[in-house]
């Protein structure tokens, strides 16, 4: 019999496996050289100010993905949402429905949560995902341009 998949919410021991998978995620998306995450940093913003949560899907006692979530709000709706920042299964686990399941997860926490939204962004080149979403009834906003400030920049606007 094939084991069911099902879901924890992380703890703070997990942090090295949330950083790998952080790391591998950002190695399938080319970006492992923009990773600056450490174990510590994790540990601050995740479970020390409760800044974000990750989920892990696992099939017994094993991790086989991760979602890294957090609130946002929308003043139109007048309510939180769900940002979805990262969502990661491993290769040798993808092609079963695993990524589906993560979502699903993660829309059943944002209905108990009544939020109004699940939102995530996705790379342009990411075709698999892209089609992925789009089969899930995900709609793209393409009216919109994602504008970032971060680092240097960050600092030079806040003096």
């Amino acid at each position: 019999m094939e084991p069911k998949l099902h879901f924890r919410y992380a703890e703070r021991k997990d942090t090295p496996l949330i950083l790998r998978f952080i790391r591998e995620l950002a190695d399938y998306e080319k970006m492992l050289n923009e990773v600056a995450a450490d174990g510590a940093t994790l540990e601050e913003w995740i479970f020390d100010k409760e800044k974000a949560e990750v989920i892990f899907a696992c099939l017994e006692e094993k991790e086989i993905g991760f979602a890294l979530f957090f609130h946002n709000f929308s003043t139109f709706l007048g309510r939180a949402g769900l940002y979805l920042e990262d969502l990661y299964v491993s290769p040798q686990y993808r092609g079963h429905g695993y990524g589906k399941a993560i979502l699903k997860q993660l829309a059943k926490i944002a209905a108990e949560r009544k939020c109004g939204r699940l939102e995530w962004w996705c790379l342009d080149w990411n075709k698999p995902s892209i089609d992925f979403y789009l089969s899930l009834g995900a709609k793209p906003m393409s009216d919109w341009t994602v504008y970032r400030i971060a680092g240097e920049t960050l600092q030079k606007l806040a003096e």
